[in-house]
Formats: structure tokens, sequence, C-alpha cells
């Protein structure tokens, strides 16, 4: 069983930058693909980011492509989500997520975290 604990979300103004965490215990998730999704109010969730298992892939949406960078570290067992030149419309709960598949995140991942708020105010 995975564990994924979401930090790093807040309340920010457009233009600024965050930067999520999600740190997995519970078993080494280095061989999982990870990704980030996000649900805003009234919306279903939707993929943000995803990277593979060893770093060598990654992909976004096209609504974040350019602004936020995915990593991550697989000896702390987290990923990170640098998100830059925030807008209000990134306003959403953030969800981290592992995928036993190793390199794309499936919308229906293995493990769920419990989601960070990030709120960017215009």
């Amino acid at each position: 069983q995975v564990q994924l604990v979401e930090s790093g979300g807040g309340l920010v103004q457009a233009g600024d930058s965050l930067r999520l965490s999600c740190a997995a215990s519970g078993r080494s998730v280095s061989t999982y693909a990870m990704g980030w999704f996000r649900q805003a109010p009234g919306k279903e969730r939707e993929f943000v980011a995803g990277i593979a298992w060893n770093g060598g892939r990654t992909y976004y949406a096209d609504s974040v492509k350019g602004r936020f960078t995915i990593s991550r570290d697989n000896a702390k067992n987290t990923v990170y989500l640098e998100m830059n030149s925030l807008k209000p419309e990134d306003t959403a709960v953030y969800y981290c997520a592992a995928d036993r598949a190793s390199v794309v995140v499936r919308t229906t991942p293995d493990y769920w975290g419990q989601g960070t708020q990030v709120t960017v105010s215009s």
C-alpha cells in the first residue's frame, strides 16, 4: 500500500509561483509513474502533469505547458510540481497520483493523495 501526502499549497496572487510536493510512504514508488491532477469547484478532476518512473519522460496538459514543471527524486520517494506564472484559473485542489504503469499515469491511477488547495487571486 502506498500513502501519498501533498504539501505546498496556499493562497497566492496571479503571476506568483508555488512548489507542490508529494511524499510517498509505505513502499518505494521509484518504479511508478507519478502525476498531478486538479479539481476546481464544480468541475471534474483533470490531468495536469505526469512523469515516468525514471524522470525520462514528462508530459503536461496544454493549459499548463510552459508554466508548470514536474520532477521527482526517487531517493526521497517524492515528486514535485513547480508552478510559475499562476493564473486565477489554476485555482483548484491539486492531487498527487501514483500508477504502477511505469511511464504514463492513467486517469485511474492506483493511488491518490488527499489533495492540497491552491488559490490564485487576481
